[in-house]
Protein backbone atom coordinates (compact mmCIF):
# COMPACT_ATOMS: atom_id res chain seq x y z
CA UNK A 1 0.00 0.00 0.00
CA UNK A 2 1.30 3.47 -0.91
CA UNK A 3 1.84 5.69 2.13
CA UNK A 4 1.39 9.46 1.89
CA UNK A 5 2.30 11.95 4.61
CA UNK A 6 0.48 15.29 4.52
CA UNK A 7 1.43 18.27 6.66
CA UNK A 8 -1.13 20.96 7.41
CA UNK A 9 -3.72 18.20 7.35
CA UNK A 10 -6.26 20.04 9.51
CA UNK A 11 -6.88 22.69 6.83
CA UNK A 12 -9.10 22.57 3.78
CA UNK A 13 -6.59 21.32 1.20
CA UNK A 14 -4.78 19.05 3.66
CA UNK A 15 -7.95 17.39 4.88
CA UNK A 16 -9.18 16.85 1.34
CA UNK A 17 -5.82 15.38 0.37
CA UNK A 18 -6.18 12.85 3.18
CA UNK A 19 -9.74 12.04 2.18
CA UNK A 20 -8.92 11.45 -1.49
CA UNK A 21 -5.74 9.52 -0.70
CA UNK A 22 -7.52 7.19 1.70
CA UNK A 23 -10.58 6.80 -0.53
CA UNK A 24 -8.29 5.74 -3.39
CA UNK A 25 -6.98 2.86 -1.27
CA UNK A 26 -3.68 4.37 -0.16
CA UNK A 27 -2.60 5.25 3.39
CA UNK A 28 -2.65 8.82 4.66
CA UNK A 29 -0.65 10.08 7.63
CA UNK A 30 -2.18 13.43 8.63
CA UNK A 31 0.26 15.76 10.42
CA UNK A 32 -1.06 18.85 12.18
CA UNK A 33 -0.68 21.03 15.25
CA UNK A 34 -4.24 20.30 16.27
CA UNK A 35 -6.96 18.33 14.55
CA UNK A 36 -9.94 20.22 13.15
CA UNK A 37 -13.62 19.67 12.66
CA UNK A 38 -12.93 19.02 8.98
CA UNK A 39 -10.27 16.41 9.70
CA UNK A 40 -12.42 14.80 12.37
CA UNK A 41 -15.26 14.54 9.88
CA UNK A 42 -13.12 12.40 7.60
CA UNK A 43 -14.23 9.60 9.91
CA UNK A 44 -14.98 8.77 13.50
CA UNK A 45 -11.96 8.29 15.72
CA UNK A 46 -11.26 4.81 16.96
CA UNK A 47 -9.22 3.75 19.95
CA UNK A 48 -5.82 2.38 19.00
CA UNK A 49 -3.38 0.31 20.98
CA UNK A 50 -1.10 3.33 21.33
CA UNK A 51 -1.87 6.78 22.65
CA UNK A 52 -0.63 8.10 19.31
CA UNK A 53 -1.41 7.98 16.48
CA UNK A 54 -5.15 8.41 16.54
CA UNK A 55 -6.94 6.88 13.59
CA UNK A 56 -10.37 7.30 12.11
CA UNK A 57 -12.96 5.37 10.17
CA UNK A 58 -11.13 5.68 6.86
CA UNK A 59 -7.88 4.60 8.47
CA UNK A 60 -6.21 8.02 8.34
CA UNK A 61 -3.36 8.13 10.85
CA UNK A 62 -3.48 11.49 12.63
CA UNK A 63 -0.22 12.77 14.10
CA UNK A 64 -1.28 15.86 16.05
CA UNK A 65 0.77 18.17 18.25
CA UNK A 66 3.41 18.81 15.59
CA UNK A 67 4.74 22.35 15.16
CA UNK A 68 6.77 22.45 11.95
CA UNK A 69 8.53 25.64 13.08
CA UNK A 70 10.13 23.85 16.05
CA UNK A 71 13.10 21.51 15.70
CA UNK A 72 12.18 19.40 18.73
CA UNK A 73 8.58 18.95 17.57
CA UNK A 74 9.63 17.78 14.11
CA UNK A 75 12.21 15.49 15.71
CA UNK A 76 9.36 14.02 17.75
CA UNK A 77 7.44 13.36 14.53
CA UNK A 78 10.48 11.57 13.10
CA UNK A 79 10.67 9.40 16.23
CA UNK A 80 6.98 8.53 15.97
CA UNK A 81 7.43 7.45 12.35
CA UNK A 82 10.72 5.61 12.74
CA UNK A 83 10.81 2.58 10.46
CA UNK A 84 7.77 3.65 8.40
CA UNK A 85 8.42 4.08 4.68
CA UNK A 86 6.87 7.23 3.21
CA UNK A 87 6.19 6.91 -0.50
CA UNK A 88 4.89 10.47 -0.98
CA UNK A 89 5.70 13.40 1.30
CA UNK A 90 3.37 16.35 0.74
CA UNK A 91 4.56 19.53 2.46
CA UNK A 92 1.21 21.29 2.47
CA UNK A 93 1.33 23.32 5.70
CA UNK A 94 1.25 27.05 5.11
CA UNK A 95 -0.17 30.34 6.27
CA UNK A 96 -0.76 33.83 4.94
CA UNK A 97 -0.85 37.21 6.62
CA UNK A 98 -1.26 40.49 4.77
CA UNK A 99 1.81 42.73 4.81
CA UNK A 100 1.55 45.91 2.77
CA UNK A 101 4.36 48.43 2.37
CA UNK A 102 2.37 50.85 4.52
CA UNK A 103 1.80 48.22 7.22
CA UNK A 104 4.92 46.08 7.37
CA UNK A 105 5.11 43.69 10.32
CA UNK A 106 8.49 42.00 10.41
CA UNK A 107 7.47 39.53 13.10
CA UNK A 108 4.67 38.40 10.79
CA UNK A 109 7.05 38.17 7.83
CA UNK A 110 9.53 36.09 9.84
CA UNK A 111 6.76 33.77 11.02
CA UNK A 112 5.58 33.21 7.44
CA UNK A 113 9.14 32.25 6.48
CA UNK A 114 9.25 29.80 9.40
CA UNK A 115 5.99 28.12 8.40
CA UNK A 116 5.98 28.35 4.63
CA UNK A 117 9.64 27.81 3.79
CA UNK A 118 11.73 26.60 6.71
CA UNK A 119 8.96 24.34 8.01
CA UNK A 120 8.80 22.35 4.80
CA UNK A 121 12.58 22.03 4.64
CA UNK A 122 12.74 21.05 8.32
CA UNK A 123 10.14 18.28 7.85
CA UNK A 124 11.78 16.99 4.68
CA UNK A 125 15.23 16.83 6.27
CA UNK A 126 13.89 15.05 9.37
CA UNK A 127 12.00 12.46 7.34
CA UNK A 128 14.71 11.67 4.78
CA UNK A 129 15.38 8.32 6.52
CA UNK A 130 11.76 7.39 5.79
CA UNK A 131 12.16 8.01 2.05
CA UNK A 132 13.57 5.49 -0.41
CA UNK A 133 14.39 5.36 -4.11
CA UNK A 134 11.11 6.01 -5.90
CA UNK A 135 9.59 8.07 -3.09
CA UNK A 136 8.28 11.49 -4.12
CA UNK A 137 8.15 14.92 -2.48
CA UNK A 138 5.60 17.64 -3.24
CA UNK A 139 5.81 21.21 -1.97
CA UNK A 140 2.52 23.10 -2.02
CA UNK A 141 3.58 26.62 -2.88
CA UNK A 142 1.71 29.49 -4.55
CA UNK A 143 1.65 31.39 -7.80
CA UNK A 144 2.08 34.45 -5.55
CA UNK A 145 5.65 33.23 -5.17
CA UNK A 146 6.30 33.74 -8.89
CA UNK A 147 8.48 36.80 -9.48
CA UNK A 148 7.51 37.01 -13.16
CA UNK A 149 3.81 36.76 -12.30
CA UNK A 150 3.84 39.47 -9.62
CA UNK A 151 1.87 42.37 -11.09
CA UNK A 152 0.12 43.60 -7.94
CA UNK A 153 2.86 43.87 -5.30
CA UNK A 154 2.14 43.69 -1.58
CA UNK A 155 1.80 40.50 0.51
CA UNK A 156 5.49 40.76 1.35
CA UNK A 157 5.73 37.94 3.87
CA UNK A 158 3.65 35.48 1.87
CA UNK A 159 5.26 36.21 -1.50
CA UNK A 160 8.82 36.19 -0.15
CA UNK A 161 8.34 32.98 1.84
CA UNK A 162 6.82 31.16 -1.12
CA UNK A 163 9.74 32.20 -3.34
CA UNK A 164 12.03 30.71 -0.68
CA UNK A 165 9.96 27.52 -0.61
CA UNK A 166 10.23 27.14 -4.38
CA UNK A 167 14.00 27.64 -4.22
CA UNK A 168 14.21 24.97 -1.51
CA UNK A 169 12.22 22.65 -3.76
CA UNK A 170 14.54 23.24 -6.71
CA UNK A 171 17.60 22.51 -4.58
CA UNK A 172 15.98 19.39 -3.13
CA UNK A 173 15.25 18.19 -6.67
CA UNK A 174 18.95 18.48 -7.51
CA UNK A 175 20.30 17.09 -4.25
CA UNK A 176 17.93 14.10 -4.14
CA UNK A 177 18.30 13.08 -7.78
CA UNK A 178 21.08 10.64 -6.92
CA UNK A 179 18.72 9.00 -4.44
CA UNK A 180 16.05 8.78 -7.18
CA UNK A 181 13.59 10.97 -5.27
CA UNK A 182 11.84 13.53 -7.51
CA UNK A 183 10.36 16.79 -6.21
CA UNK A 184 7.32 18.72 -7.44
CA UNK A 185 6.60 22.39 -6.66
CA UNK A 186 2.83 22.83 -6.99
CA UNK A 187 0.48 25.82 -6.93
CA UNK A 188 -2.95 24.46 -5.91
CA UNK A 189 -4.89 27.25 -7.59
CA UNK A 190 -7.12 29.75 -5.82
CA UNK A 191 -8.94 27.34 -3.54
CA UNK A 192 -12.03 27.95 -1.43
CA UNK A 193 -10.59 27.61 2.09
CA UNK A 194 -10.47 29.72 5.25
CA UNK A 195 -7.13 31.20 4.04
CA UNK A 196 -8.76 32.67 0.92
CA UNK A 197 -12.01 33.71 2.57
CA UNK A 198 -13.68 30.79 0.77
CA UNK A 199 -13.07 32.26 -2.66
CA UNK A 200 -12.00 30.02 -5.52
CA UNK A 201 -12.42 26.48 -6.74
CA UNK A 202 -13.54 23.62 -4.47
CA UNK A 203 -10.76 21.91 -2.55
CA UNK A 204 -11.77 18.59 -4.14
CA UNK A 205 -11.01 19.94 -7.63
CA UNK A 206 -7.64 21.35 -6.57
CA UNK A 207 -6.64 18.13 -4.82
CA UNK A 208 -7.46 16.02 -7.85
CA UNK A 209 -5.02 18.17 -9.81
CA UNK A 210 -2.35 18.02 -7.10
CA UNK A 211 -2.53 14.24 -6.94
CA UNK A 212 -2.36 13.99 -10.73
CA UNK A 213 0.79 16.13 -10.78
CA UNK A 214 2.32 13.85 -8.14
CA UNK A 215 1.31 10.79 -10.16
CA UNK A 216 3.04 12.27 -13.23
CA UNK A 217 6.17 13.27 -11.29
CA UNK A 218 9.41 11.55 -12.22
CA UNK A 219 13.14 12.27 -12.29
CA UNK A 220 12.89 13.79 -15.76
CA UNK A 221 10.48 16.54 -14.67
CA UNK A 222 11.68 16.88 -11.07
CA UNK A 223 12.01 20.48 -9.89
CA UNK A 224 9.20 21.80 -12.11
CA UNK A 225 6.90 24.59 -10.85
CA UNK A 226 3.36 23.49 -11.78
CA UNK A 227 -0.15 24.75 -11.45
CA UNK A 228 -2.34 21.92 -10.18
CA UNK A 229 -4.07 21.99 -13.58
CA UNK A 230 -0.81 20.96 -15.30
CA UNK A 231 0.33 24.38 -16.51
CA UNK A 232 4.06 25.06 -16.03
CA UNK A 233 4.38 28.36 -14.17
CA UNK A 234 7.06 31.05 -14.58
CA UNK A 235 9.58 31.52 -11.79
Amino acid sequence: MTTFLVTGAAGGIGCELCRQIQTAGAKAIAVCRKSSVDLDRVGEAFASAKASPVGNRLGVQVEAGIDITADDSVADLARRLQGITIDVLINNAGMMERNTLARLNFDSIRHQFEVNALGALRVTAALLPNLQAGSKIALITSRMGSIDDNTSGGSYGYRMSKVALSMAGKSLAIDLRSRQIPVAIIHPGLVSTAMTGYNGIPAAESVRGILQRISDLNLANSGTFWHANGEILPW
